[in-house]
């Protein structure tokens, strides 16, 4: 697959996720009103940028047309920078930014010889459970082990569960990669390797893997995959 084809992908299943027509566009921002949007929290401002384009969408009109006035000319890549954003816009709160990579099969490099040692169980497993429940919550919310659809690939030891991951898929198309291993554990490259299986089964499936991070170690786990790193993701709630 092109870099072209992942990127057009990758734009179609997030262009759908605003919940409004939008258009990533040669360059530049496209903006919509969209209250169902799932670009950010509702009632906030979500901006995506892929590939050197742009879309955002806002709760209502005036918040639209503020945010069109005020990104006008910015950079792409400024456009999810929270210091650029925050310099135009009235912002009373930030999420992110969060960096979006994909993988495609001819990029992807599985951790070692397979996956030895990882085995599939079912996304309510115990095991998972018991591992979301010994990390911290700031830690289980960013991998988002809880919402996955797929099987949960699994790497244990005497003390149970200690690393896990699985997606969960997104219109169809995108497999969104979700990735946790317990503290004590980490370092050892369990991560890669119970990815890894994840980022196989979902290319199988036929899906593009989706991997979105906003800690450094989580990016570089991506990269050794085989993740190329082709835009991000800001949320802002406006202050008005």
């Amino acid at each position: 697959m092109t870099d072209d084809a992942v990127l057009g992908r990758a734009r179609r299943v997030w262009a759908a996720l605003a919940g409004a027509p939008v258009t990533f566009a040669s360059s530049g921002l496209d903006v919509a009103v969209s209250a169902a949007s799932l670009l950010c929290p509702p009632g906030w401002v979500g901006v995506v940028a892929l590939g050197g384009a742009a879309v955002a969408t806002a709760p209502d009109e005036g918040a639209a047309e503020l945010v069109r006035w005020a990104l006008a000319g910015l950079p792409v890549p400024a456009m999810t920078d929270p210091v650029a954003v925050s310099g135009r816009l009235p912002v009373d709160a930030v999420l992110g930014p969060a960096t979006l990579a994909f993988c495609d099969a001819a990029r992807f490099r599985p951790a070692g010889a397979g996956s030895g040692g990882v085995v599939a169980v079912g996304a309510g497993d115990a095991g998972v459970r018991g591992l979301l429940g010994r990390v911290p919550a700031a830690d289980a919310g960013e991998a988002g082990l809880d919402e996955i659809t797929s099987p949960a690939y699994v790497f244990r030891t005497a003390d149970g569960v200690v690393a896990a991951a699985g997606y969960r898929v997104w219109e169809g198309a995108v497999a969104h990669v979700s990735v946790l291993t317990a503290p004590a554990e980490r370092g050892r490259g369990l991560a890669r390797l119970v990815a890894g299986a994840a980022v196989a089964a979902a290319l199988d499936a036929g899906l593009l893997p989706q991997w979105r991070a906003r800690p450094e170690p989580s990016r570089r786990v991506a990269r050794a995959l085989g993740f190329v790193e082709l835009g991000s993701q800001l949320s802002v709630r406006l202050n008005r």
